[in-house]
C-alpha cells in the first residue's frame, strides 16, 4: 500500500488526485490551508476507499512548520510519493502595465519557497531509504513566458528547472522527480481567468493523467501534448514574433488576495 502526501489537497488537481489514490486504497497525507475544505477532501477521500487519511492544516510559506509537520508525517509511515502541489495564479487585466509587489511577492513566496519548503525536508529520508518519488507541479506557463502572467510564468519556469535538476541529482540515490506541466484545468483556481482556453479538461482527468505519469515513473508529465510541444516551439522562435501573436489574445488574469511573504 502506498503513502501519498499531497499539498494543496483542498480543491482542484490536488483534490482530484487524493481522490484517485484513495480509490487505490492509499494511505493519504493531505495538506490544505483551509480546514473545512481540507476534511471535505479527506471525507471525500474515506469514501473513494482510503483507509488512512490524516490531514494537515498549513501554510507551505512556512519553512519551520512544513518542516515538522512533513518530518512527523514521515516518521508515522514512509512517504513513497509527495505531491508539491499547492500554488496560486496571479496576473494583469486588460490595460493594467504593473502586477502590484505585494501580489507578486506573497504568489512567488507560496509557488516557488512553498514547493522548497514541501520538497526539501524529506531528500535526506527518501534516499537514505534509497526510494520515492517526488512530484512538483509546474504549469505551461513555465514553458515559454507570456505577457498577461509574468511572475506566474517566473515562478513556474522556476520550479521546472529545480525539478529538472533534481530529477539528474536525486536518480542515483533511488528516488524519482517528476514535473508535472498541466494545460488549462477546470479548478477553482481557474475559473476566473478570462482567455481562450483550449483542450481544457476536468480535474478528475487531469489526476488520472498525472497519476497514470507517476505510475510509469514519469520525468515529465505534460498534458495536452500538443500545447506542450507548441509551448516548447514557441521558445525557440524570435521573441518578437511570438509576443505579438501573444499580445493579440484578449486576456484577463485575476490578481491574488494573497499579501505577504510568510504567514
Amino acid at each position: 500500500m502506498k503513502r501519498v502526501l499531497i499539498t494543496g489537497a483542498s480543491s482542484g488537481i490536488g483534490r482530484a488526485l487524493a481522490a484517485a489514490y484513495a480509490a487505490d486504497g492509499a494511505d493519504l497525507v493531505l495538506f490544505g490551508r483551509d480546514a473545512e475544505r481540507l476534511e471535505k477532501s479527506a471525507q471525500a477521500c474515506r469514501e473513494a476507499g482510503a483507509k488512512n487519511v490524516e490531514t494537515h492544516v498549513a501554510d507551505v510559506r512556512n519553512r519551520e512548520k512544513m518542516a515538522q509537520l512533513l518530518m512527523a508525517a514521515d516518521g508515522r509511515g514512509p512517504i513513497d510519493i509527495l505531491v508539491a502541489n499547492a500554488g496560486v495564479a496571479t496576473g494583469l487585466s486588460s490595460g493594467q502595465i504593473q502586477e502590484t509587489p505585494e501580489a507578486v511577492r506573497a504568489m512567488m513566496a507560496i509557488n516557488v519557497a512553498g514547493v522548497f519548503n514541501t520538497v526539501e525536508p524529506l531528500i535526506p529520508a527518501m534516499s537514505g531509504r534509497r526510494r520515492g518519488q517526488i512530484a512538483i507541479v509546474g504549469s505551461m506557463a513555465g514553458v515559454r513566458a507570456l505577457p498577461y502572467s509574468p511572475a506566474y510564468c517566473a515562478a513556474k519556469s522556476a520550479v521546472h528547472m529545480w525539478a529538472d535538476c533534481l530529477r539528474g541529482s536525486l536518480a542515483p540515490y533511488g528516488v524519482a522527480v517528476s514535473l508535472i506541466v498541466p494545460g488549462f484545468v477546470k479548478t477553482p483556481m481557474n475559473a476566473p481567468l478570462k482567455a481562450w482556453q483550449p483542450g481544457a479538461i476536468s480535474d478528475s482527468e487531469a489526476a488520472r493523467i498525472v497519476k497514470r505519469g507517476l505510475d510509469r515513473r514519469r520525468g515529465v508529465i505534460a498534458f495536452p501534448y500538443y500545447m506542450y510541444a507548441a509551448m516548447r516551439l514557441f521558445s525557440f522562435l524570435p521573441s518578437g514574433v511570438v509576443d505579438s501573436v501573444m499580445r493579440r489574445f484578449d486576456v484577463a488574469v485575476l490578481e491574488t488576495r494573497e499579501r505577504g511573504e510568510s504567514p
